[in-house]
């Protein structure tokens, strides 16, 4: 028979939640849509500054391909557009999952701003954290990647809220 006492400590334990299916899938798929929304985004914003479209996916591509990659020639490359999705893609997805462990329970605006900020995070650890290990990424500091890792965050926002309903 149980006490009162143990009874009182059984309740005020913490419960585990566990997140539902439908909470990874939307992880996942959102991570996957803000990936793609924020790579067309970056190779748009680049073309239209007179620059190489395919120079973003080479820097990718370069992670695990080696520097040999890197422009010029600043032509299209299957081998390196997949390399860099192998990169991307995964880092994508990761970032959802941070995303989504922090918006789970927020409202689609506070959401959003979430996703800005979070966005402005990663634009900071990508090309202010990681230029230690691939220094190449430094060249590509400025508007055009701030302006696209807010656009990736906003994106993340609004899809994993959609999917995640």
């Amino acid at each position: 028979m149980r006490s009162i006492a143990s009874g009182a400590r059984a309740k005020s334990r913490p419960k585990r939640r566990c997140r539902s299916n439908a909470h990874w899938r939307a992880v996942v798929w959102s991570g996957l849509i803000a990936g793609a929304a924020f790579l067309v985004l970056e190779m748009a914003l680049v073309a239209m500054m007179g620059q190489s479209a395919s120079g973003a996916p080479r820097m990718m591509g370069a992670i695990l391909l080696g520097r040999d990659v890197l422009p010029p020639p600043a032509t299209f490359d299957l081998g390196v557009l997949a390399a860099a999705s192998a990169v991307h893609f995964p880092l994508s997805i990761l970032y959802a999952v941070i995303f989504g462990l922090a918006a789970e329970r927020l409202s689609l605006w506070p959401a959003l701003t979430v996703g800005a900020v979070f966005g402005l995070v990663l634009y900071a650890i990508n090309f202010y954290g990681f230029t230690a290990l691939f220094p190449w990424f430094e060249m590509a500091r400025g508007a055009a990647s701030i302006v696209g890792h807010i656009f990736y965050g906003v994106v993340l926002a609004v899809a994993y809220k959609w999917l995640a309903r």
